[in-house]
């Protein structure tokens, strides 16, 4: 058994603190969310007035970005050129928004599948190649389960229940073993449709605190906002009510049901991709015909990679594919 401390124990401790500290420990003014869209292209601030970084991280990948950030204009631009030649999927010398869209959407698969892969072989204990729910749970929650206290900060009976049905819908044939598609379900429900009903399940119960299967506009802002006794409402929580009024609660009924949860918290109708694409062509057509040439791309270069004028930045090690 794993002697993993409690802070430390991967995912869904990991996740159930995160929410814990957004949620009890942030300054009662910033509003919280739980809107996952898709895997988040950056989790940086998207202001190209302060920086590029949400595109540089967009477009590259949060770590190949870091890569970029330490090399000299030259190189970047060496670099961004292999990159504009694999984007132009049909060899007709532009790149279009479909190209941009769909190169942007690789990269952050590969960002996924980076991330399943860094946890695998911690849960696939046997090394066959698979990971049942034993090996999750004795990894998870082997501290606890060899040693059942309580502990007034953590229910771990309630989350250990909630990753073994989060598991079993991810398990898509039921043998309780997971492989690499259906762990990465799991550990990305947000990005498959089989997952999501089990997604708006677990937000159901972290902010339905009545119980009666659904979210009212006090719960929905209780969930965002910590007030404080005399406190000045912040102006956003206003607006957030009457965004509940007006587009959450649909039906009108004073409540969000399961499907309005669902179209809150997992919105369909924003791709996040595509608005990149169009975003960086924007910002680089200079003769506004929609798509962009080699050289529009290699002119913008700051916003698509960005780069610091380093001495060190040529004796990086460099990656295969440059």
């Amino acid at each position: 058994m794993s002697l993993i401390q409690p802070v430390m124990m991967i995912r869904s401790v990991v996740v159930f603190l995160i929410l814990l500290v957004v949620q009890g420990s942030s300054k009662p003014t910033e509003r919280k969310t739980r809107v996952h869209q898709e895997e988040p292209l950056s989790p940086v601030e998207h202001d190209d007035n302060k920086n590029f970084d949400y595109d540089h991280e967009a477009f590259l990948g949060q770590d190949e970005a870091k890569t970029f950030d330490h090399l000299t204009p030259d190189e970047s631009k060496r670099r961004l050129s292999i990159i504009a030649d694999k984007i132009d999927g049909n060899k007709d010398g532009f790149i279009s928004e479909e190209e941009l869209k769909v190169w942007i959407k690789n990269v952050q698969k590969k960002h996924i599948l980076e991330n399943v892969e860094k946890q695998w072989n911690d849960f696939d204990l046997n090394k066959d190649g698979l990971i049942s729910w034993d090996e999750y749970k004795n990894v998870t929650y082997g501290s606890f389960l060899d040693n059942p206290q309580e502990v007034p900060e953590y229910d771990y009976n309630h989350m250990m229940a909630r990753d073994e049905r989060r598991f079993k819908v991810a398990d898509q044939n039921g043998d309780l073993i997971a492989d690499r598609d259906e762990f990465t379900a799991f550990l990305h429900p947000e990005d498959h449709e089989h997952m999501k009903a089990v997604v708006v399940q677990e937000t159901l119960e972290d902010i339905d605190k009545d119980g009666d299967g659904f979210i009212d506009v006090r719960e929905y802002i209780g969930d965002m906002y910590n007030a404080e006794d005399g406190a000045v409402e912040p102006e956003w929580v206003a607006t957030e009510r009457q965004q509940f009024s007006e587009f959450r609660d649909k039906n009108k009924d004073g409540k969000m049901d399961r499907e309005e949860t669902l179209d809150w918290i997992l919105p369909s109708d924003y791709d996040h991709a595509e608005a990149e694409a169009k975003h960086l062509i924007f910002e680089s057509d200079v003769n506004k015909d929609g798509k962009l040439t080699k050289k529009e791309i290699l002119d913008k270069y700051d916003l698509f990679v960005g780069s610091q004028v380093t001495n060190y930045g040529e004796a990086l090690l460099r990656h295969d594919e440059f």
